[in-house]
């Protein structure tokens, strides 16, 4: 997917805690970066925020602007760090060399940059591998980056951070999720209310699925999927959300209440329903669709098959295997959570991290938007 070009992201600093410098002061010297000083930052500073997942590995590099920030440099790589973990509980050799490789690209990239400041940030494939640890020290050695290990609760809030300016300032109730690799995020968002502007005092509920794409694929089988295969899935992932639908008792029923999506799997529906001949993130980015027009993509993938959906430009070979696993996560939400719209963000935890970073540095005191900003 192409990365966000000057997203209006909204920022936090309460949530999650303070972001620590993946290079040390003398190895960031030797990379050409300056090491974390304290105080605002001039707007010439250069971030970064890297996010390695189950499936993928990305990378934005940016500098503050005005009204957010403007990204300099970019890198996504499919790399299935994750691959074979359900079985295993072990990240392969295979994946780790493939997962090296990317993290190579983007160790040069923040060089090439002059990077100040960053995180770098591993998810799901790395919380559940009983090698994660043993891949971080390898990681460390072999591309001198410090990758550090979040919570779900922390990849939860980060996405809020990332995404949560998509969300409709009229609505009672929005259900903000990211459907990820080895894991999928959702968090309730109560309404932006006079003396509660923080994004954190917005999240009235989170929760985190122990299910993603590559795990769901994995285990139902990603290339061959019948109408009855993805009833499964979407009824195991059901499930599992039956809890959280629980501790929220009565809250759906509210006005204008709408869902807000980031993933993969939502910006390739949203690719597909506009029939994109190439993915173009600026038609994707902020997209509403109507509960039937979600329907209709659902339909068309289930009636494609395998080498269909490799050859449509919006999901191709990388992501042809993946993709009605993620649809039937989607579909299990849509079922907990009825609701007439669904928006599409193609931005997440890459820039809830930029959004914090700068935010904790007070790069936009001087036009009044310090760090309290939510």
């Amino acid at each position: 997917m192409s990365p966000v070009d000057d997203p209006a992201a909204a920022a936090t600093t309460d949530s999650p805690p303070m972001a620590r410098d993946p290079l040390s002061a003398d190895r960031a010297r030797a990379h050409g970066a300056a090491p974390r000083a304290a105080g605002p930052r001039r707007h010439g500073t250069t971030y970064a925020a890297l996010d390695l997942g189950t499936n993928n590995c990305r990378l934005l590099v940016a500098r503050p602007s005005s009204d957010g920030f403007r990204v300099v440099d970019a890198f996504s790589r499919i790399v299935r760090l994750g691959e074979g973990l359900g079985a295993s509980n072990r990240l392969r050799d295979e994946a780790i060399r493939r997962t090296i490789e990317a993290l190579k690209v983007c160790r040069h990239k923040m060089e090439a940059r002059g990077v100040a400041r960053a995180r770098l940030i591993a998810t799901e494939a790395c919380r559940a591998a009983v090698n994660g640890a043993e891949f971080i020290a390898r990681v460390r050695e072999e591309t001198d980056l410090d990758l550090e290990i979040v919570d779900r609760e922390t990849e939860a809030h980060l996405a809020v951070a990332g995404c949560a300016s998509l969300a409709d300032p009229r609505a009672e109730g929005v259900v903000l999720f990211d459907i990820g690799g080895g894991s999928s995020e959702l968090v309730w968002l109560d309404r932006e209310r006079s003396g509660r502007r923080r994004l954190p005092d917005r999240v009235r509920a989170w929760t985190s699925l122990p299910v993603g794409v590559v795990t769901l694929a994995e285990r139902h089988g990603g290339v061959d999927v019948s109408r009855d295969g993805f009833q499964a899935m979407v009824d195991e992932v059901y499930g599992l959300l039956e809890g959280f639908l629980a501790d929220l008792g009565g809250s759906r029923p509210c006005d204008r209440f709408h869902l807000l999506g980031t993933s993969g799997t939502v910006t390739t529906i949203a690719g597909v329903h506009l029939a994109l001949p190439r993915y173009d993130r600026r038609q994707v980015d902020g997209l509403w669709m109507r509960a039937e027009q979600v329907d209709g993509v659902l339909e068309n993938l289930l009636a494609m098959t395998y080498r269909d959906r490799a050859a449509n430009p919006c999901i191709g070979q990388e992501r042809a295997d993946l993709v009605l696993a993620g649809c039937a996560i989607l579909e299990a939400i849509r079922r907990a959570f009825p609701a007439d719209r669904l928006r599409i963000a193609d931005r997440g935890l890459r820039e809830g991290i930029l959004m914090q970073l700068m935010a904790e540095d007070g790069v936009w005191n001087g036009n009044g938007r310090g760090g309290s900003r939510g």
